[in-house]
């Protein structure tokens, strides 16, 4: 069986057992710095500093925004 979360509109799947257990644990995984990025569950914005507490389940919504610095 596999997990689902959809991420940014797109569905990424993940064998059984292999889900990430937090936000900060996803975010190592996709290899983006959680200094740079806003992430919302299901309409919840999640603050930097509960990344590691914040538990994700199969079938969750994620949105993840990116900064870029420029001038």
């Amino acid at each position: 069986m596999m997990d689902v979360l959809t991420i940014n509109g797109v569905q990424k799947q993940f064998p059984d057992g292999r889900l990430p257990k937090t936000v900060a644990e996803l975010l190592e995984q996709m290899k983006i710095n959680a200094a740079t990025v806003v992430a919302e569950i299901d309409g919840e914005i999640i603050h930097k500093e509960n990344f590691a507490d914040t538990a994700l389940s199969s079938g969750q919504n994620i949105e993840l925004v990116r900064f870029v610095g420029g001038g």
